[in-house]
């Protein structure tokens, strides 16, 4: 029977009856001889005695265990029951005598260490045979009775272990605390003086450092350089003493004091090598460890408390607990343990020396993780809406303790390591430990702050490593560089009146109108603060009601615009930090501007430090390749069906919202999202569970989405760029339509087809439009299936698109007016309304980010800027009336709010149109796409409205057009007229929206 290895793992195995390779003495082999040639019960009496003479008095001292001779006689008994368990207490006693004993002590101790030096001698078995069965070994007895890490074979008998065990916990004897103090327990007085005067090691009351004592060699020769007891220290006024034997485990130590450097009682101590194990120490090295807490920092032990530190390139690790220090052995590679004869853990910390430095710091392996079982239970649920305060880097204090919490979401990993600034990049000593199942890793390293770049090591399932950001980082380095960097947040917000009153009436029922910005090329070079002390300033004079920023979140290549993100969690540190950003939306804020951000949960591109293949398999993307790989962007798609990455992104979203109190997402690429055949070829593709081309975890994705964002966080809005005709994108979640899904629950849905169809129309010559009339009226029969946004966004002007105004056909002066006459329908027609910056002053090149808009055709010194300017205020009056007049956004998704005066006037290439409010109170839009003036046109109007007058004329001076209005109110007429009872003549300018309201 193979015995158990020891849990030091210092001693080799063997089996029952093999020796243990040692260098005996001759002493020792001469006390063997001796022994093999006696009776089995004389060797089982006579394996105790300390000397050869006064056999029965030696035995019975010797057994009883104690260091005062009167207990001897009335232990005599014990002595016999006892004797065998004496090897595991010698052995102990080997290692601790020093080699300048004298003859006559090596001698007595020779014959018990030939009993007592290993479980597997043949002697052990000899004395064994006297006390038990031939099936019963004495390896086993002495290992139930003395040492944890070899424990009793199954073999043996309930009767067998209950005996062995009673007789451990009684009869204690003073041979073992020799082995763990190193101060003599012989069985006479005299004996024990002479040798506290040989031993090496020396307690004195008045000493108050640790006294160090290197290992030697023993009459046993085993004394390995790493085990602890070579390096046990004595603390002040607190000299080894003995205790009554107790009946309970041999090691286990007694209640104390939190933090307290109690001593073990002698007693209670067996000599075990603290160092760590051959297997742990080659998964520490190679950063597989997933429980490393286990392993290193402090832990309670049979004799005491074990420390081990694992500090790369330290010359030395030191414990200090109170005026306790204690430098441990150094085990080579980096790997320091020792042994202090301690009751509990105490509060300690290490002295590091390092060459030419000394640190003083906490283990970051004693302390308990910093997540709970909820978190981790949420997590794997895909639950977690705050998933941003479990994972990633969070400055914290944790057991009385600063510094900062790492977790990560890594289940396919072997190991992670967290490697950064604060360790040189060398993550080696900061391994970190796995949570369960959940497949997140955790470590806390003291005295870790803001400001440090990290990264995470990863050790792929096939054993190569890789160096990823964090998925979670709330900050980045500024790109190209790609390290996460340790943030929180001091920012005090003052935004709460906004706040208050942005919830009042849904988005859908309120003056919505959108100026959508690039922030980094908006005013190139900027910050976030900068930025704050213009761009506020300059859209509340255009009086728009929002900004909307295309992505925000953090991303490497600058020409994607922001949609290839990597940092899910972090503003773009181009502009500034997180609190930066947040300036500036308090700043838009206060000035009564609400903030929209385009978000990108569709795709991700295939960075190597970044998501993909996060831990050497696919994770947050599909496994299926097919699946997982965007046609058109060459990037990878959501894996949108698993737990935590849905989790991932709904957490995302209200992360954004709650942190920086965005008012608004615009979700991007929605379509991609919804269709397993999105720009792919037959046999790219494969249906879904009921046949269909749907993607149901993206549906389901985004109706939580939806619904945990609007739950949590009243007077948001969340907008789907969406390009299909997908029934129900605006339709309540829980409210199912004719296609057999609950609605995708957005707020708002952009209008691509209005956009395409009226530019398209916009691009022909006047004389050609009459053929394509129905470009502009044909929004109308779907107007109301949706709640609608009009985007003329960045996708419109960029990429030979032409900017806004030079897709109007005819000369500078037919192209402005185009533009003028399209935002004047534009504003009126049912609908919110969104523009990208610089066409709200007619740019006539296409936008790039490389310098944005061109800010220079503003100068007054340029000869045509009273062009461009009279674009701009037109733009500030539409918004100033459109938001003084509920009849233009009060009912834009309800039918009673419009109703058609001439929709078919194509060969006049004029449209009219009644916008009402909830009171029946209307405007009046014409356009005339015509470069022509028309006189006297005449519309049929409701006759219970006296007078009509202009509320804007697209055509007006002051906007650069030729000024051809309609000055005085004009009065119904009572004839009939496109199917309405009265009807006015008006003057319509040409290329130009005029709108009228009562009088």
């Amino acid at each position: 029977m193979t015995p158990r290895p020891e849990s030091s793992g210092s001693r080799p195995k063997g089996t029952a009856g093999e020796k243990i390779p040692e260098q005996p003495t001759a002493a020792q082999q001469k006390s063997a001889a001796k022994k093999t040639a006696v009776p089995k019960q004389a060797a089982a009496k006579k394996a105790a005695p300390a000397k050869a003479t006064a056999k029965k008095a030696a035995a019975a001292k010797t057994t009883v265990g104690k260091t005062v001779a009167k207990k001897a006689a009335t232990r005599k008994a014990a002595a016999e029951k006892t004797a065998v368990e004496q090897p595991a207490a010698g052995t102990a006693t080997a290692k601790k005598t020093t080699a300048k004993k004298t003859a006559a002590k090596k001698s007595a101790a020779k014959k018990a260490t030939t009993v007592k030096a290993t479980a597997a001698k043949t002697t052990a078995v000899k004395a064994a045979a006297s006390k038990s069965t031939a099936t019963e070994t004495v390896a086993g007895k002495a290992a139930a009775a003395k040492s944890p890490a070899a424990k009793t074979t199954a073999k043996k008998t309930p009767a067998k272990k209950a005996g062995t065990a009673e007789r451990a916990a009684a009869t204690t004897t003073a041979a073992e605390a020799v082995a763990k103090k190193a101060t003599p327990a012989k069985a006479t007085a005299k004996k024990a003086a002479a040798k506290k005067a040989a031993t090496a090691r020396k307690t004195a009351p008045a000493t108050s450092t640790v006294a160090k004592r290197p290992a030697k060699k023993t009459t046993a020769g085993r004394a390995p350089a790493g085990e602890a007891v070579a390096k046990k220290s004595a603390v002040k006024n607190a000299p080894a003493r003995k205790a009554p034997a107790r009946k309970a485990p041999a090691g286990q130590a007694p209640a104390g004091g939190a933090g307290s450097a109690q001593l073990v009682p002698p007693e209670m101590e067996v000599a075990v090598s603290p160092a760590v194990d051959a297997v742990d120490r080659e998964r520490l090295l190679a950063g597989t460890h997933h429980a490393p807490h286990s392993v290193l920092g402090a832990h309670p032990v049979p004799g005491g408390i074990a420390f081990r530190a694992f500090r790369p390139y330290a010359l030395s690790v030191t414990v200090v607990s109170g005026e306790l220090r204690a430098e441990l052995h150094n085990d080579g590679e980096g790997f320091f343990s020792g042994l202090l004869p301690l009751r509990e853990v105490p509060a300690y910390r290490l002295v590091v020396e390092y060459e030419g430095t000394v640190l003083e710091t906490e283990d970051a392996y004693r302390f308990l993780p910093t997540l709970g079982d909820l978190d981790l239970h949420l997590i794997g649920e895909g639950r977690h809406e705050e998933l941003w305060t479990a994972l990633g880097a969070h400055p914290m204090t944790h057991e009385g303790v600063t510094g900062t919490r790492f977790a990560v979401w890594a289940p396919n990993a072997r190991g992670v390591r967290v490697t950064g600034t604060f360790n040189f990049w060398d993550g080696t000593g900061h391994v970190m430990r796995s949570l369960g199942s959940s497949g997140v890793w955790e470590l806390f390293l003291p005295d870790v702050g803001e400001g440090e770049l990290y990264k995470f090591e990863i050790t792929r399932p096939d054993g190569s490593k890789t160096l990823r950001a964090d998925p979670l980082a709330r900050r980045t380095e500024v790109p190209p560089a790609t390290s996460s960097v340790i943030t929180s947040s001091e920012y005090e917000w003052g935004d709460a009146e906004w706040l208050a009153r942005r919830a009042g009436a849904p988005a859908h029922e309120a003056p919505f109108s959108v100026y959508e910005i690039h922030l980094p090329s908006w005013r190139p070079g900027l910050t976030y603060r900068q930025l704050a002390e213009q761009l506020p300033g300059y859209v509340k004079n255009l009086g728009f009601t929002h900004v909307e920023l295309m992505p925000v979140a953090e991303h490497p290549f600058g020409g994607s615009w922001g949609y290839q993100v990597t940092g899910f969690y972090a503003p773009t540190a181009r502009l500034g930090t997180p609190d930066d950003f947040r300036y500036l939306v308090d700043s838009l804020h206060r000035a009564g501007i609400g903030v929209l951000m385009d978000w990108v949960p569709a795709h991700f591109p295939r960075d190597d430090w970044a998501l993909a293949e996060f831990d050497g398999k696919p994770l947050y993307e599909h496994e299926d390749p097919l699946r997982a790989a965007h046609p058109d962007w060459g990037t990878l798609e959501f894996d949108f069906g698993r737990n935590e990455v849905r989790n991932f992104l709904v957490a995302n979203a209200v992360y954004w919202c709650e942190e920086f109190h965005i008012d608004g997402l615009r979700v991007d690429a929605v379509a991609s999202m919804l269709y397993l055949d999105y720009s792919r070829e037959p046999g790219q593709w494969t249906p879904n569970e009921h046949g269909g081309r749907e993607n149901l975890d993206a549906v389901a994705f985004l109706q939580e989405m939806n619904a945990t964002v609007y739950r949590r966080v009243p007077g948001v809005v969340t907008i789907a760029e969406e390009s299909t005709a997908w029934d129900g994108v605006t339709r309540a979640t829980h409210h199912k339509g004719p296609s057999g899904f609950g609605g995708l629950g957005f707020g708002l849905k952009w209008n691509m087809g209005w956009m395409h169809d009226s530019l398209q129309y916009m691009s022909h010559e006047p004389v050609h439009r009459k053929y394509h009339h129905g470009e502009m009226t044909f929004s109308m029969v779907y107007a109301y299936s949706e709640n609608y946004v009009l985007p003329i966004s960045h996708d419109e002007v960029v990429h030979g698109k032409r900017s806004l105004v030079s897709k109007m056909p005819g000369d500078w002066w037919q192209q402005r007016a185009g533009v003028r006459s399209y935002l004047g329908f534009m504003w009126a027609h049912p609908g919110k309304q969104l523009l990208f910056m610089g066409q709200e002053f007619a740019q006539g090149a296409e936008w790039s980010e490389a310098h944005g808009p061109d800010w220079w055709l503003l100068d007054p010194g340029y000869g045509a800027e009273p062009d461009h300017r009279g674009v701009r205020d037109l733009v500030r009056d539409l918004n100033t009336v459109y938001r003084a007049t509920p009849a233009l956004w009060r009912l834009d998704t309800d039918p009673a709010g419009f109703e058609w005066i001439v929709g078919d006037a194509a060969d006049d290439n004029v449209l009219a149109f009644l916008r009402l409010d909830p009171e029946g109170v209307p405007v009046l839009a014409v356009s005339n796409f015509a470069p022509v003036t028309r006189q006297d046109y005449r519309l049929g109007v409701p006759d219970d409205v006296p007078a009509w007058h202009e509320a804007l004329n697209t055509d007006a001076a002051r906007y650069g057009g030729s000024d051809v209005i309609n000055p005085d109110p004009v009065k119904p007429e009572p004839q009939s007229w496109h199917g309405r009872p009265a009807s006015i003549r008006l003057t319509l300018p040409p290329l130009a929206t005029v709108w009228l309201r009562p009088a």
